[in-house]
Formats: C-alpha cells, structure tokens, sequence
C-alpha cells in the first residue's frame, strides 16, 4: 500500500506538533482544529497501548493489539510508526491520511518526536513540522504528575526520554516555546495559517 501525495488530486498539507509529554501540544493541536478557516483534520494515530480513562476508539486512538499492530507494519501500512516503549507501539496509518485528503483538508498531527520527523522526510515539501518547547524538565514532570494517569515509573520513563527528544528540536522546521500557553496559540495559529496559505483572522 502506497500513499502517493504526487497523484492525490485533494492534496493537502502536513502540519505536525511533536514534542515530549507534557509539553502542551495536544492543547495546542486542539485550539487550531477549533479554527475553521485553518480547515485542518485530525489524524487520529494507532497505538497497542490500553485506553485511558474515557478515551474513544476511532476518536482518540485506533487501539488495535500488539499482534494486528505487527502485522499492519508487516504490511507496510503505516506512514511512520515507532515502538516507543516495550510492545507500546505508536504510528499514523496510510489510510488516516487519504481519508482526511478525500475530505478536501489539511491533516493536522499531534505525535512523538520520532514520528514527526519521518513524515517530514518522507514528505519534505508538504510537510510543517512544529517542535513544542516546554519551559523545563522539572515543569514537565510537574505536568505530568498533574495528569494522575501514570504510575511513578512511567513518568521517570517519560521524563528521560524527554531529555533526548529536547536535542532533536533544531531538527524541526520550528519551535514554539510554550511558556505562556496564550502566546504559544498564537505563534501557531500565525504558523500554521501561513503554510496553508490562508489569511490569519483578526479577533
């Protein structure tokens, strides 16, 4: 299965938020689908992990089990996709993408570093990669301690590999510290709005 942004005739733009947890991207990547002169969709990612709390099928996550999980990669149907813990396995279908094209919009990404910068290289020209910066390791942990999702282990583990996402943040196409959560609406707002091509609204 390919996914050929050349012969798409809805083509759209790629418009990707990574960053470490806690980072504040998903509030982020929330506030711009309520933009509707934006005309972005969300790309709705497949993981092996359990649900959490009142999380969706096909809303938050496409849960599938560690074995179908495998076997789509086997079958060369995801866009990118990463193990990014032990039989925890993250990635973006081919199939969210051309559904989200066929819509006639913009797919909008809220996924791991790793995830973002493959489908940058894949699709460098369509493609706007957005790192999100938080404000410091110890303001992540904090976060993340807020959320009461995750055990202490869990967090420690997020919180080391936050140390190494952090590096990989000159590697996007732009940062957007997020120290005060209304500035960095904003600046992505702005951004997004000029890759897409469309005029920013005045409010």
């Amino acid at each position: 299965m390919t996914l050929n942004t050349e012969s798409s005739n809805n083509k759209g733009k790629l418009i990707v938020f990574s960053a470490p947890s806690g980072s504040g991207k998903t509030t982020i990547v929330r506030h711009l689908l309520g933009i509707d002169y934006l005309n972005l969709e969300f790309s709705i990612s497949a993981t092996s992990r359990e649900k959490r709390g009142e999380e969706i099928h096909g809303k938050d996550y496409y849960y599938l089990s560690t074995k179908a999980f495998k076997n789509h990669i086997k079958n060369d149907d995801f866009l990118e996709w990463e193990e990014v813990y032990r039989d925890n396995f993250y990635g973006t279908l081919k199939t969210e993408v051309e559904r989200i094209w066929a819509l006639g919009k913009h797919v909008i990404f809220d996924i791991d570093v790793a995830g973002g910068l493959r489908i940058k290289k894949k699709f460098p020209e369509e493609t706007l990669a957005v790192f999100v910066k938080p404000p410091s390791v110890d303001e992540l942990k904090i976060r993340l301690k807020k959320r009461k999702t995750e055990s202490e282990d869990k967090i420690n583990m997020r919180i080391a590999k936050a140390s190494i996402e952090l590096a990989t943040a000159p590697q996007f196409d732009k940062i957007i510290k997020n120290y005060d959560l209304a500035v960095a609406l904003e600046e992505a707002e702005t951004l997004v709005a000029d890759f897409v091509g469309v005029k920013k609204k005045v409010k």
